[in-house]
């Protein structure tokens, strides 16, 4: 089921040269399913973009398309991520399809632009078992080098993404519900790139760091999800740093 932008919210429930300071604990992901065709996203986009200086998160803005038909194309939209949304409501069952969402370590959903429920939601699912690892992202003659390390509770195994993200794309809007709106979208999922299937043990992967550049990023973020891709869960590490 979609739905029209909410008015409420509650929780539903040569060396490799490190790129990124070491955490003290997973950083949370949060993923904004947002269009530049909703008249309610753009207070979201700017929580998202205020939340994107939290070094403990990882939030990425998921630009969906289902909303073109308004009268303005989303200009950073992707196919990949309205599955991606529809494919979380399906493997939560309560088929919460709607802009802005937010959905919170892969697990629970609230309203985007609901700062305080965001942050129940992250507190709501690391007590589910979400961000128990932390994978690592470093750069060395032009490779991108991931790890992922063992998972010591024996959860079972999902899959390992690498994520291109745009830092910031400013859009002025000449159609539809945001016409005459110029508005700044930030951690913008660009490339989806699946590196493999992960069992719980550790193991790692070097792409060229062109295979991003190309795509037109200046960030990298990595997912260690369960589940699959039609039926994605918990997400269990994360870690977001620059390529440029």
């Amino acid at each position: 089921m979609v739905r029209r932008c909410l008015a409420y919210a509650a929780v539903v429930i040569c060396s490799p040269l490190p790129l990124q300071p070491a955490h003290a604990e997973p950083r949370a992901v949060i993923e904004l399913f947002t269009s530049q065709g909703c008249s309610s996203c753009p207070p979201a986009d700017q929580l998202l973009g205020e939340l994107t200086n939290d070094s403990s998160l990882v939030a990425v803005s998921v630009p969906v398309d289902y909303w073109d038909y308004l009268g303005w194309k989303d200009t950073l939209a992707d196919p990949h991520n309205t599955a991606r949304q529809k494919a979380y409501a399906h493997a939560r069952g309560d088929g919460q399809v709607y802009t802005p969402q937010v959905v919170v370590n892969g697990a629970l959903h609230a309203l985007g632009s609901d700062k305080a429920a965001i942050e129940v939601a992250i507190a709501a699912s690391r007590k589910k078992g979400a961000m128990s690892l932390l994978p690592t992202l470093t750069v060395g003659d032009g490779r991108l080098n991931i790890t992922v390390p063992d998972l010591v509770d024996g959860h079972a195994g999902g899959e390992v993404w690498l994520v291109g993200v745009m830092k910031a794309a400013t859009i002025a809007i000449a159609r539809g519900e945001n016409k005459g709106r110029t508005i700044t979208y930030h951690n913008v999922a660009r490339r989806w790139i699946k590196l493999g299937d992960w069992t719980g043990k550790a193991n790692s992967w070097s792409i060229p760091v062109q295979t991003l550049k190309a795509a037109n990023v200046d960030e990298a973020a990595i997912l260690v999800q369960s589940g699959t891709t039609e039926k994605p869960k918990a997400i269990l590490g994360a870690t977001l740093a620059g390529i440029r």
